[in-house]
């Protein structure tokens, strides 16, 4: 392998080590978004994340060539590049279980504001029903014919 290969590799570590910074960034925006039942910025906040998730697939593609070889092979220009290009990795690692951690987090919100709001919804449709037996009930007393005499 050519240095300029080991140039390429830490190039796209780098890189999506930045994608994966930019997507814990807008994961923690939307909580924040989730938490203020904001649903507008939330649906552009997730087609944005869907733009990063894109280019991060991108990335991945470009960094499958590298999966199959071994490490230990691979020439550098210096040791430092090979320790910062593997220092990018492992905090590729911890970003990514960060985003990991940080959807299941906002799945579990979402999850309690959807139920949240069907038991409103609920509520509301019970409190309808009842006013509606009542009204028809009052319609029915008011048609009834009063046959009865006085006196």
């Amino acid at each position: 392998m050519t240095p300029l290969d080991t140039d390429i590799l830490a190039d796209l570590i780098h890189r999506k080590h930045g994608l994966l910074l930019q997507m814990r960034d807008l994961g923690r925006r939307q909580l924040e978004l989730i938490e203020t039942n904001d649903l507008t910025q939330l649906l552009k906040l997730l087609a944005s994340k869907q733009k990063l998730l894109t280019a991060l697939q991108d990335l991945e593609r470009h960094l499958d060539p590298f999966r199959s070889q071994d490490p230990e092979t691979r020439v550098w220009r210096t040791a430092d590049d090979r320790d910062r290009c593997a220092q990018a990795a492992s905090q590729c690692e911890l970003v990514r279980a960060e985003i990991v951690q940080g959807e299941r987090m906002s799945e579990t919100r979402l999850t309690f504001r959807r139920d949240e709001a069907a038991s409103r919804l609920q509520g509301v449709h019970q409190a309808s029903q009842i006013r509606h037996a009542y009204t028809e009930r009052g319609e029915h007393e008011r048609r009834q014919l009063d046959l009865s005499s006085e006196g």
